[in-house]
């Protein structure tokens, strides 16, 4: 085998059949016939130029079969009568630390205040045509979390948090395509992503773990600052000594928990702003220098642009190719949008967050009599804004992308894909003035450097508010709070990850540091 051999092909010779091993032969100076298989390893195109080219990086097997399976294999045992591990929240941490604590020999009891995926497909249909938000179950809440029907995108930054390789192989074992094992930035798809999550959840029961939807924790129970129980909602108490607590970045009734309890929490910086959408042919035509309809080999483009203004990144973030914005409050009285991409990112509409950074220590002057929950409050206070300037439903307040960085009320919107509707609003005044101001010159900023971004054909939509947490639960090198022994703050909720994939790694390493002394 020969590893790690690195093709460029063009989008011609990409059509032609058998065209890696036909440049793997001409490359490696052998016939092709010599050539028993090839694996790709990764792909990635290049648009940079007006020549778009795809990258490959590839094995190539000579006179020696190709392996049949993964190096990976899942070795999940049954667990129904060992010793539990207690998991608040069955998002992908939740998930993967069930899924680790069953390899290791212990018995996860998940509890999810929200629904299962099938069943969360009513309120999801609430929200988008009849404007109720239920607080349990939602874009945010319910089984897989956040990640369930937001989208799927699977790109990392924190490789050295865990084997990434592992979690990409343990979703393809649960059903997603194995395509992402080889894409550069990889992406499963919100149609795609209930499947995979009912096939975790039924690999957990199977083998001895449980989970319990629609039930809610409202109280930890402590004696000499360890954990004892957990309440419910319903009043029940369950007896607790180890509990992993995955509750996502928007559970703030966690947050207002453990404050009241005078546990530990810390204020962290985030990032919020708007949410921008393009017709995804403008993207197409920017990204691959084309006039008319791009070529069917290539993807809806995608984009990833960030410009400095008053020492505050701006920047996009969660940017949907071929996608559409969906309605993300978790509470009545506030407005919140997301976006997410089918498999095929199909739509003609591409979309993404465009947020600022906030400095907690700086930007929050206002608020520092909310203490370490400043940044939660500011970050609720715009979502009531975006509520009440859309006018009290889940309809966004919007404005054309030219007119809000000329400070002037749109006369009418352009299309979207938002399905609970736009209402013209002036953002330019309504939004602060340190995200506002920099949001607009971001996005003369981005004009220049994208010619044809800068377009009165684009939308913004407000609030674009949950990129992250605005709340950190902090933990030692034990991956425990300082305070509380046998509570794991974990993934997004507890300030430990920004996505599917660092969520899922984080979920293991909790549960690895929770079983220890069992």
């Amino acid at each position: 085998m020969i590893k790690d051999l690195q093709l460029r092909i063009t989008i011609q010779e990409e059509k032609q059949p058998d065209i890696l091993v036909k440049k793997s032969a001409e490359w490696l100076g052998i016939s092709e016939n010599k050539i028993t298989g090839v694996k790709v390893l990764r792909k990635s195109i290049d648009a940079r130029k007006k020549l778009i080219v795809f990258n490959y990086k590839i094995a190539v097997y000579i006179n020696e079969p190709l392996p049949e399976s993964s190096e990976y294999s899942f070795d999940y045992k049954d667990v129904s009568n060992e010793k539990p591990i207690h998991i608040i929240g069955f998002g992908p941490a939740g998930m993967y630390a069930a899924l680790r604590c069953i390899e290791l020999g212990f018995k996860p009891i998940v509890l999810e205040r929200g629904k299962n995926v099938q069943d969360r497909r009513r309120d999801l249909k609430a929200i988008n045509q009849d404007h109720i938000v239920n607080e349990d179950s939602n874009y945010c809440f319910g089984e897989g979390g956040a990640g369930t029907y937001s989208d799927g995108k699977l790109y990392t930054r924190s490789l050295k948090r865990g084997d990434v390789r592992r979690i990409f192989e343990n979703l393809v074992f649960h059903g997603a395509t194995d395509q992402i094992l080889v894409d550069a930035h990889p992406h499963i798809g919100t149609n795609k992503l209930p499947k995979v999550v009912q096939n975790i959840r039924e690999t957990i029961l199977k083998h001895g773990g449980e989970i319990h939807f629609e039930t809610r924790v409202t109280d930890f129970i402590t004696k000499e600052n360890k954990i004892i129980a957990i309440q419910l909602q319903n009043g029940t108490e369950l007896e607790a000594n180890r509990v992993i607590l995955a509750t996502g970045h928007s559970a703030r009734d966690i947050f207002y928990l453990l404050h009241k309890k005078k546990i530990a929490l810390e204020a962290k910086s985030f990032a919020m702003g708007v949410r921008v959408e393009h017709p995804q042919s403008i993207i197409d035509s920017i990204q691959y220098s084309c006039s008319g309809e791009r070529d069917d080999l290539l993807p809806a483009a995608a984009y990833s642009i960030v410009e400095q203004v008053n020492e505050r990144g701006v920047y996009s973030f969660c940017m949907c190719p071929g996608g559409f914005i969906v309605p993300a409050a978790t509470a009545h009285g506030e407005v919140v949008v997301n976006g997410m991409s089918p498999s095929k990112r199909n739509n003609q509409f591409a979309n993404s967050g465009i947020v600022v950074e906030i400095n907690v220590d700086k930007d929050l002057y206002k608020y520092e009599k909310f203490g370490v929950l400043k940044a939660l409050e500011y970050q609720k206070d715009l979502e009531r804004l975006a509520f009440t300037s859309g006018g009290r439903t889940q309809v966004a307040p919007a404005q054309r992308l030219t007119d809000f960085v000329e400070g002037k009320l749109s006369m009418d919107l352009n299309p979207t894909s938002y399905q609970p509707g736009l209402k013209s609003a002036p953002l330019h005044s309504l939004l602060p003035k340190f995200i506002g101001g920099r949001l607009r010159t971001g996005f003369k900023a981005f004009g220049e450097k994208m010619k044809g971004y800068y377009t009165a054909e684009a939308n913004i939509v407000g609030v674009e508010s949950r990129t992250s947490s605005p709340v950190s639960i902090p933990r030692n090198e034990h991956l425990e709070h300082p305070q509380i022994t046998g509570l794991f703050p974990c993934g997004e909720g507890g300030g430990y990850a920004g996505g599917i994939v660092s969520a899922a790694m984080d979920g293991e390493r909790c549960a690895e540091a929770a079983i220890i002394g069992l």
